[in-house]
């Protein structure tokens, strides 16, 4: 982020499933401190069970060795978009852009401290309790949560039924019921993972839009990196 002298930089955690941020922080620098400031506040708000599911980007700051244990501490399940692939974030690049273009693009920030609280004012104020998304049927991120929430008895941040470590045990007995395809094709083994990712890297599947050629050459190598 540009302020009048200098840059800094912010690092957010959000619930994918209602798109609402639940941790950020800003800083002068981009070391691992500012991305371990972003998560531990999202980890207290949340308190996650085993089985979370942990998406970032290949940043330096989300694969050392400091966020790795914290994350490992709470159970979490690493993943990693691939390289070149900036849509398999594409969540998290969204709420860039939306900060970028309905705060930060409005005003000059002079201050780290006066940007912070503008950035405050809009997650807490604006984003979270009041700005719609289409995604969420035309919902805010806490009101998708509380309609989930009245709707199933349960908080909707908690842990779906899903395991990426036993998934071969999972599915082995749907698989040995037709011989015939003992080796289930590529696009059939990622269609039954959870969630829709594959189990090599716990990669998302090829989205929709890519052109013909990119999913021949994914259905000829479908775990290639």
């Amino acid at each position: 982020m540009r302020l009048e002298q200098e840059f800094v930089y912010v690092a957010v955690v959000l619930d994918a499933y209602s798109r609402r941020v639940i941790g950020w922080a800003l800083n002068r620098t981009m070391e691992a401190s500012l991305t371990l400031a972003a998560l531990d506040q999202a980890i207290a708000a949340r308190q996650p069970k085993a089985g979370l599911v942990h998406h970032s980007d290949q940043g330096t700051q989300y694969a050392c060795s400091d966020y790795v244990d914290r994350l490992e501490a709470c159970g979490a399940v690493l993943s990693m978009s691939r390289a070149g692939r900036p849509w398999e974030n594409g969540r998290c690049e969204s709420f860039i852009k939306t900060l970028k273009h309905e705060q930060l693009e409005a005003r000059q920030y002079c201050t780290l401290e006066e940007l912070g609280e503008h950035i405050a004012e809009f997650i807490e104020q604006i984003y979270n309790p009041v700005r719609l998304h289409s995604a969420l049927g035309y919902l805010s991120p806490i009101e998708f949560e509380r309609q989930r929430a009245s709707e199933n008895g349960r908080a909707p941040w908690m842990p779906a039924t899903m395991s990426f470590l036993r998934h071969k045990e999972i599915y082995s007995d749907s698989l040995n019921t037709t011989p015939e395809r003992a080796d289930p094709s590529p696009a059939t083994h990622r269609n039954e993972s959870p969630a829709g990712y594959s189990l090599a890297g716990c990669s998302p599947a090829a989205p929709t839009s890519a052109s013909p050629a990119d999913l021949v050459l994914q259905q000829e190598r479908p775990f290639a990196k």
